[in-house]
């Protein structure tokens, strides 16, 4: 398996992810919050979706696929390329009102698709590549795309989890 594989099979499983974790969920219950100051399971899946658009848009030198389109609106947000998630307060996460399950998997499916183009084409010494000097040690190509898939596993784990508590009621 090389490794262009490799990722892309690590990336590959975020879809059906992300789709169990909201498919069928009505907009109230996406943006239900556990408890105080929790994260909802549509704010989860937004933060996980505008993770990984930063990202890859970054690594691709391009636009994000959350200004290019629509999708800030489907989300009750406005399409800030800088808004990710990160340091959101509770008002802020209360704030991202996905219109519908599906505005959430269409998102991420397009994102998934654009990451998936830019994994096929990778090949080993790639990842060697610096990326980011502002760290140290610096980040490497290698060590962001883990990374993302990294946060973006961990996030929808806890949006299934959130998931389980939302029809628990």
């Amino acid at each position: 398996m090389d490794v262009s594989d490799l990722l892309t099979e690590a990336y590959d499983r975020l879809p059906d992810l992300v789709r169990a974790a909201v498919d069928g969920l009505s907009p109230d219950q996406l943006r239900q919050q556990p408890g105080p100051g929790a994260n909802s399971v549509g704010w989860l899946v937004w933060h996980l979706t505008r993770v990984q658009d930063h990202h890859v848009a970054d690594l691709l030198d391009a636009e994000q696929i959350w200004v290019s389109g629509d999708w800030a609106g489907r989300f009750g947000l406005a399409a800030d390329p800088d808004d990710t998630g990160y340091g959101h307060s509770p008002a802020q996460v209360a704030a991202v009102r996905p219109e519908s399950a599906q505005a959430l998997i269409n998102y991420y499916g397009a994102v998934a698709a654009r990451t998936g183009s830019f994994l096929a084409g990778l090949v080993p010494a790639d990842l060697d590549r610096v990326i980011d000097e502002a760290w140290d040690p610096p980040v490497t190509l290698g060590v962001r795309l883990v990374s993302i898939a990294d946060d973006d596993l961990q996030h929808v784990g806890q949006a299934a989890y959130v998931r389980g508590l939302v029809e628990a009621g």
